[in-house]
């Protein structure tokens, strides 16, 4: 933005130096009009009546013009028909060259310009003022001038829209950010002003939307817990004994749904508020030992507290070792906390299955996203890696796949570390 910004005051200062610089082009080269030649021809009549004529010495023309000259701090020579300098006074001034033929300015390059004045007897009188410079920089001072104002002008003008304009921005990137409360503050009544209004009825039609879809979602969700704990009544109530198996195909279907729930009521909440609610400090060593004695995984590492709520962060260390447990192929799972260079914990769940490819490593944190081949009844419903990286987003930190060193696949979790004044509670079960 701050390009547009100087490339609109530029394109005002720059139009305004080409104005002026083709003003001195046109007065300079442009021919005078008929009037001018007019009041020429009758200074010309009159200098040839002053002036000794042409048959009379050179010395009586030198005369007078000895007298005149510095009166007039004038540089000034009478050229005879064959333009050849009969007498002079002051610096040498542009000869009369042969195309001219009648009287004119005569304006050149490196000096000021000249008045030469065809006589009546077909001298020349050609006379140059001694001083140029300041009569040049009357022009280049009044151009300037002008050129300052218009600047400092047009500078204000310019820098309050691309001001607008940057606000505008950043009330955009904000919305991208995931914002949908951010608004714009309308000013003026301008193009500008009705794109403000625009974006803040696009942004308000947005945020009704994803609430009305995300409070739908939660109320499903919700709803399907009655109906669930009906089904699972019901199946608690046939006999075990006629088909073992369908009961238990059953049963496990109603946990796989059963999570699902679980899942998207907390995914509903999350996005529902992004600032963590139950704050406090947490030691990620304690919560990956409670965790991984479940699934029998081995843990290393030294104490790391994080500020966050502990039972998110459980949750976060679950599901990481549910994904584990379930593509680890059976093999055995490493959990280690640590602490980074600047102080941030990190916590790394590996196993030894057939790994992620390069191309998928940032789409399995997408919501309901399943690796290719992946079938549906292989367990797992695509939400797990999404809420680690939701969590870890809400804890300020984040979360990154990678290759494992001699095959599998590493989650690494980095959250910032808690204040150095911290004090750890009990942690809470």
């Amino acid at each position: 933005m701050r390009r547009l910004y100087l490339q609109l005051y530029l394109a005002v200062v720059g139009i305004l130096v080409l104005f002026a610089v083709l003003g001195i082009v046109a007065w300079r080269v442009l021919p005078h009009d008929h009037d001018e030649a007019n009041d020429l021809d009758e200074i010309a009549a009159l200098a040839g009546e002053l002036l000794p004529a042409a048959d009379r010495p050179a010395s009586e023309l030198q005369g007078v013009l000895d007298r005149i000259g510095p009166r007039a701090a004038t540089d000034i020579t009478v050229f005879d028909r064959n333009r050849q300098v009969v007498a002079r006074v002051g610096g040498e001034v542009p000869g009369p060259e042969p195309t001219w033929i009648d009287s004119r300015w005569v304006r050149h390059r490196g000096g000021p310009p000249a008045l030469a004045l065809l006589l009546p007897d077909e001298r020349w009188l050609v006379l140059q003022h001694h001083r140029p410079r300041r009569w040049r920089f009357g022009w280049t001072a009044a151009f300037g001038i002008l050129a300052l104002a218009v600047g400092i002008g047009a500078y204000p003008l310019m820098r309050r829209l691309t001001r607008r304009l940057e606000r505008l921005q950043q009330r955009v990137d904000a919305l991208g950010a995931g914002d949908l409360t951010t608004r714009v503050v309308v000013e003026g009544h301008d193009e500008v002003a009705e794109l403000a209004r625009s974006f803040n009825r696009a942004a308000e039609r947005i945020e009704r939307l994803v609430a009305s879809q995300r409070q739908l979602l939660a109320n499903a969700s919700h709803e399907l817990r009655s109906p669930l704990a009906r089904v699972r009544m019901a199946i608690e109530l046939l006999d075990r004994q006629q088909r073992p198996e369908l009961h238990a195909r059953i049963e496990h279907d109603i946990a796989e749904l059963d999570q699902l729930i679980d899942e998207l009521l907390l995914a509903s909440r999350l996005e529902a508020q992004p600032q963590l609610v139950h704050v406090g400090p947490v030691d990620l060593l304690e919560i990956a030992r409670d965790e991984s004695a479940r699934v029998k995984a081995s843990v290393s590492g030294s104490p790391a507290i994080v500020s966050g709520d502990a039972r998110l962060l459980k949750r976060l260390v679950r599901n990481l070792l549910d994904n584990a447990q379930r593509y680890g192929a059976g093999m055995a799972i490493d959990v280690a906390v640590a602490r980074g260079a600047d102080g941030a914990a990190q916590l790394t769940v590996c196993d030894r299955g057939p790994g992620v490819p390069p191309a998928e490593r940032e789409r399995i944190f997408d919501p309901f996203y399943r690796l290719p081949g992946t079938r549906e009844g292989d367990g797992g419903i695509g939400l797990g890696l999404a809420l680690v990286r939701q969590i870890a987003r809400h804890h300020g930190g984040e979360v990154r796949c990678r290759a494992r060193d001699g095959g599998g696949t590493c989650f690494e979790v980095t959250l910032p570390p808690a204040p150095a004044t911290t004090t750890l509670p009990p942690l809470v079960a």
